[in-house]
């Protein structure tokens, strides 16, 4: 597994473990919709680093040669999934909030701090991403899913008999992106990998 894929996976499973909380009860929409995104990406950096995979000509084999490791560098993709946190960071304190310990604070304040951390998110995800929902039923309603279906569009939840199209109740409506802009870096550090925010620093006066 590449290295910025596991990242992305870890923060996935922070969110989805928030939802665990009775203080965050009255924020499951936004918190799953934050995971939407972190799970966009996965799939976004998936198929494109299997694109370029499948684009690399096939060449005659060579003999092996023993080489030193090479030191750890930075990728542009995982640059850019750096920078988009960086958005989520900026615009809603995303990563503030995940990485402080909820433990000591009450219930209200953690409250008061979802709805902040929503509308930042919220705003960089219209931003970078055009989501629409795979189904425009009402939830909870009757729907028929049609035969050909994409499978990563619809879930089908109980027992599967026979072929489709299937007809059953609307859990939930699904989203889908039909486009995705990231943020790019125009210049790459090799070296390292570029920091989610800066430390933020007031100087002190001048004293003459």
């Amino acid at each position: 597994m590449k290295p910025y894929l596991l990242i992305v996976a870890i923060f996935v499973a922070v969110l989805n473990g928030l939802l665990l909380f009775p203080p965050t009860n009255a924020y499951t929409t936004p918190i799953a919709a934050i995971a939407l995104v972190l799970a966009l990406i996965v799939v976004a950096l998936s198929l494109f680093g299997g694109r370029e995979s499948r684009a690399t000509p096939a060449r005659a084999p060579v003999p092996a040669v023993i080489q030193p490791p090479a030191p750890p560098g930075a990728s542009q993709a995982e640059a850019e999934v750096i920078a988009f946190f960086g958005l989520l960071q900026e615009k809603g304190r995303f990563v503030d909030f995940l990485m402080e310990d909820l433990t000591s604070y009450e219930d209200t304040q953690v409250a008061a701090a979802a709805r902040v951390i929503h509308q930042g998110c919220r705003q960089v995800l219209q931003d970078h991403f055009k989501i629409t929902a795979v189904s425009e039923a009402r939830e909870g309603s009757q729907i028929t899913v049609p035969a050909g279906y994409a499978a990563d569009e619809y879930r089908l939840v109980g027992k599967i008999t026979g072929n489709p199209p299937f007809t059953g109740k609307l859990i939930h409506k699904g989203w889908k992106t039909e486009s995705v802009t990231l943020p790019r870096i125009v210049k790459l550090d090799e070296k390292r990998l570029p920091a989610i925010a800066p430390a933020e620093v007031e100087l002190n006066p001048s004293v003459s």
